[in-house]
């Protein structure tokens, strides 16, 4: 049990390794200031290629951080022919929980879902040759939606437009005709789009000017590069950036969270079965190894830092104290399993920094679904193995901790135990505390009471107990 502690740890800190290096810093193109505390703190997020779950990810992952850090500025540099629009909308929600200031930086496109995620944030800017619109949903396979279905969404995702853009300029009617082909975009005497296409806009034309007092239709403005942005925001040296970039973990854990229950289930039963088998291997490590892909899944989804981890680990300690230090008295393991499983559901939730944290359906409704899906499937599949495995090398290294209990003991296996009581032996294995020992040239499960004995070290039995038998170390 030592060693499962200390596996898992190390596991903890491969994991804070993989935190520390996964956002990837970019160098800061400001000068050095005279005073740094002064310089504005910049995150920038980037939202490339298609909008799909790895997008997600490393923007909640992104805004929390810059939350924590207490951010200025959050940039969403975007380049993205749209994406799904249930995404979209997460993303949406996602930023709107950042109480600092966004921008998007247009680079170079932002069509479809693009346009949507632009319309939340506080200013929009383009590079030269931005591209902005043609936000009129589909299907994902790029099909035409149903004409009741499509008026349906359209009016939907109207209304939604209007609420995050009131106080924004023209920014609501302009996202509308980018969604609405029979939507026409009058300004005073001048017709921007008229009805029958949908609306997209260059760079140019998103920061020309109209009404009385003239404002632009779109555009906070244009920069080249996101340096010049931040320039003319700031100053030169009044800013200082921190860049993400989507990586392969972002992908890989959209499938490990789709998994997750599976996971969950095989790790606790790989973890139960090394609670009930000597000394430390395969399954402790398995079940280890599986449990801290779960929690690192849950921390690249954005759901999570390593502090589930941690509580976790503390469960592990309470279970192994109340196994082998103070057998019987049930509270340490029930502290134990309930600290296990809420850390595990911890790990789920989408609990984010700035906000009061608050036990409800929404928040814990998935994490609970997961959790008891993950015991379920355990539970399954230990019931199936004991059904259809009985003469399997796991059944027989379970079989003395589960023979010597219950009303099913036979009572020669009673008598037999109660003869060893007194003879001496050696430790076939290292007893920590729980192992094999070997007497009369037969091996057979043991624990110390207290400590732990090297394989080799002479013992002598000085009880049996319901589990197995009990051995003390003869001294030299």
């Amino acid at each position: 049990m030592v060693r499962i502690l200390c596996t898992f740890l190390l596991a903890l800190l491969t994991a804070g390794m993989l935190r520390a290096a996964d956002p990837v810093p970019a160098a800061a193109p400001a000068a050095k200031s005279a005073d740094p505390v002064a310089r504005k703190q910049v995150v920038v997020i980037p939202i490339r290629e298609q909008i799909a779950k790895p997008i997600l990810y490393i923007l909640r992952r992104g805004l929390k951080e810059a939350i924590e850090q207490k951010a200025d500025l959050v940039v969403l540099d975007m380049k993205t022919p749209g994406g799904a629009l249930d995404v979209t909308f997460e993303i949406m929600e996602a930023l709107d929980k950042f109480p600092g200031q966004t921008i998007t930086y247009v680079n170079t496109e932002a069509i479809s879902a693009g346009a949507f995620i632009s319309a939340i944030t506080d200013e929009i800017y383009f590079t030269p040759d931005g591209i902005i619109g043609a936000a009129a949903p589909v299907l994902a396979t790029g099909g035409e939606i149903d004409k009741s279905m499509k008026m349906k969404i359209v009016s939907y995702l109207k209304a939604r437009v209007r609420a995050i853009s009131e106080g924004k300029g023209y920014r609501g009617q302009v996202i509308s005709a980018m969604i609405d082909e029979d939507y026409e975009l009058k300004i005073g005497d001048t017709v921007i789009k008229a009805k029958g296409e949908l609306l997209s806009l260059t760079a140019s034309e998103a920061s020309k000017t109209y009404g009385d007092p003239a404002q632009p239709l779109l555009a906070a403005g244009i920069a080249k590069d996101m340096t010049e942005l931040l320039t003319a925001k700031f100053g030169a040296d009044g800013f200082t950036v921190k860049s993400l970039e989507v990586t392969w973990s972002e992908q890989l854990a959209v499938w490990l969270n789709a998994i997750s229950p599976i996971l969950l289930g095989l790790g606790l039963l790989a973890l139960f079965i090394e609670f009930k088998t000597p000394g430390f291997g395969i399954f402790g490590i398995s079940g280890i190894i599986l449990l801290t892909v779960v929690f690192l899944g849950n921390f690249v989804a954005g759901f999570s830092g390593h502090e589930p981890m941690l509580v976790f680990a503390l469960g592990v300690l309470f279970v192994a104290i109340e196994i082998f230090f103070l057998p019987g008295t049930v509270v340490m393991a029930l502290i134990g399993i309930m600290l296990m499983l809420g850390s595990l559901l911890w790990s789920m939730a989408d609990i984010w920094p700035n906000e009061p944290l608050e036990f409800s359906g929404d928040l814990l409704l998935v994490p609970a679904q997961n959790l008891l899906l993950g015991l379920a499937f355990a539970v399954a599949l230990f019931v199936i193995v004991a059904r259809f495995l009985p003469k399997g090398w796991i059944w027989n290294r379970l079989a003395v901790g589960g023979a010597v209990q219950g009303s099913g003991v036979a009572p020669a296996v009673v008598q037999e135990l109660q003869s060893l009581v007194g003879r001496e032996g050696v430790a076939a294995t290292s007893l920590f505390p729980s192992g094999q020992v070997e007497i009369d040239g037969r091996r057979l499960e043991a624990r110390l009471e207290v400590g732990f004995a090297e394989a080799g070290s002479r013992v002598r039995v000085v009880r049996h107990t319901e589990f197995n038998l009990t051995v003390e170390v003869i001294k030299p």
